[in-house]
């Protein structure tokens, strides 16, 4: 029996596994290391044996059996070792370019060639007609987009009804619906379902407009006066923005909450000087903090991250709901897509942008069609674009009575570069048979009167815009 025990191995578990009779690596170390402490030698294991047969004569076989069990057990599974670091390289390489087919397309494409490729799917042979009273805008567009004809691969027919009910004269070409996107944006940054400053609004949950599926038709809105040349908002909330897309920044501030109590509070938070002064603050409003789900202790050093986190779940959690409506109503005309391909590029299409009009970029756009050189004619166009010049020059200096906008508007039917670019490209013409400017906004076409005194010019010009049908509506 003792003859058995001097060959049974050591039980413990907590040794490395290693083959028998074959040398590896692990087997030198181990000699070598023969006399560390942390080892158990292998006569300590059989005095154990021994005592242990003593006591009870079957305990050598049992053990026999059990370290034959753990021999197959270990033998089963046996781990398997990579030693090629090639191929270890090579999967870690193949997961980063898995990886990089999620990332968003980033090239030099810019913003109206993305949209003129996503308008192609407009089928021009077909439209959707909209009936729009520009006392009223939103009425005759929910009316129009709700309507069971309506497609958003149709193009906008749209028709404007004068004050007293009659239908203006004259086919939709581009000018009307052009307009028609212009008051729509205008009128969508102010509805209920926005929240926050005029530049930077955010979407809030509102029952009636959830009832109505609003958030869907804004975003479908927006969508379509994109891709079909109309404006972009241009008064998102960046931190909106960067949500929908994925973008985990976020940077708010307590302007941005409108709720004077609530953004009290927060202002309260950040000028606490003490801890106790902090943690009364926070219980006294605790039923505010609970239904944010940061009801906690918070230190000095943390109050801006508390109030950070608070405005996040204010502006989005809380709204998850609307925001996913939202970004369904984006998605049409494959326009969510191309944002999220693109967002460098499309989302300050979507944001609030402090870059006015300037006279500059008016004159450089709209290119003059002028006589035979040498002729009178060429020489009184030529006087007047230096009146137009001047014009454009007061106007930017708000010495007229009209805007650089007010005048864009006027010529083409959008207060605003479109994201598509202007088509057809802005031309001026001239007229020496009225005293006042003509547009033909399907056109794109300005028609300057041919006169000869710069104030009478600027006093013609301030009034035939400022009498023009739509003036002041957007």
């Amino acid at each position: 029996m003792e003859n058995d025990a001097e060959h049974l191995l050591p039980l413990s578990d907590t040794l490395p596994w290693e083959p028998q009779n074959e040398s590896s690596p692990l087997q030198k170390v181990a000699e070598m290391e023969n006399d560390a402490e942390h080892l158990v030698p292998a006569n300590e294991v059989q005095q154990v044996l021994d005592l242990d047969e003593r006591n009870d004569p079957g305990a050598s076989e049992c053990a026999t059996v059990e370290s034959s069990c753990y021999r197959n057990y270990t033998n089963l599974f046996e781990p398997i070792v990579i030693d090629d670091n090639d191929d270890v390289e090579d999967i870690t390489e193949t997961k980063s370019e898995d990886l990089s087919l999620e990332e968003p397309v980033e090239t030099n494409v810019q913003a109206h060639e993305i949209i003129q490729n996503l308008a192609l799917a407009v089928d021009h042979k077909k439209v959707s007609r909209f009936n729009i009273s520009r006392s009223d805008v939103w009425d005759g567009a929910v009316r129009g987009f709700r309507r069971s004809t309506y497609s958003d691969n149709n193009d906008i027919f749209v028709k404007f009804n004068d004050d007293a009910g009659c239908f203006e004269e004259g086919l939709d070409t581009g000018g009307p619906r052009r307009e028609f996107l212009t008051l729509l944006m205008s009128q969508l940054r102010n509805r209920p379902i926005f929240d926050g400053p005029p530049e930077r609004r955010y979407l809030v949950c509102n029952s009636r407009a959830a009832r109505e599926d609003e958030f869907f038709l804004a975003g479908k809105m927006i969508a379509v006066s994109i891709v079909q040349g109309g404006p972009a908002p241009h008064f998102l909330s960046k931190n909106l923005v960067n949500h929908m897309i994925g973008n985990p920044s976020f940077r708010a501030t307590v302007e941005d909450v409108k709720d004077e109590e609530i953004g009290k509070v927060l202002q309260q938070v950040l000028e606490a000087q003490s801890e106790e002064a902090l943690q009364n603050l926070i219980f006294q409003n605790s039923t505010m903090f609970q239904t944010a789900g940061c009801f906690r202790g918070v230190k000095i050093c943390e109050k801006q991250a508390f109030v950070e986190e608070y405005l996040k779940w204010y502006i989005i959690d809380r709204n998850n709901s609307a925001i996913q409506r939202f970004k369904d109503g984006l998605a049409s005309l494959g326009f969510f897509s191309a944002l999220q391909q693109h967002p460098s590029v499309l989302s300050p299409m979507l944001c609030f942008s402090d870059k006015p009009l300037s006279a500059l970029d008016l004159e450089a756009m709209f290119r003059p069609d002028l006589s035979p050189a040498g002729s009178n004619r060429r020489q009184e166009e030529c006087k007047t674009l230096g009146f137009w010049a001047d014009y454009l020059l007061d106007s930017e200096g708000k010495v007229t009575a009209v805007s650089l906008e007010d005048l864009l508007m006027f010529a083409t039917g959008l207060a605003a570069l479109p994201p598509a670019g202007m088509i057809p490209p802005p031309r001026i013409e001239f007229l020496s048979d009225s005293p006042f400017p003509v547009a033909s906004t399907c056109a794109n076409t300005l028609k300057l009167p041919l006169l000869n005194s710069y104030s009478v010019f600027k006093a013609n010009m301030d009034f035939g815009i400022q009498n023009a049908p739509g003036f002041g509506f957007y």
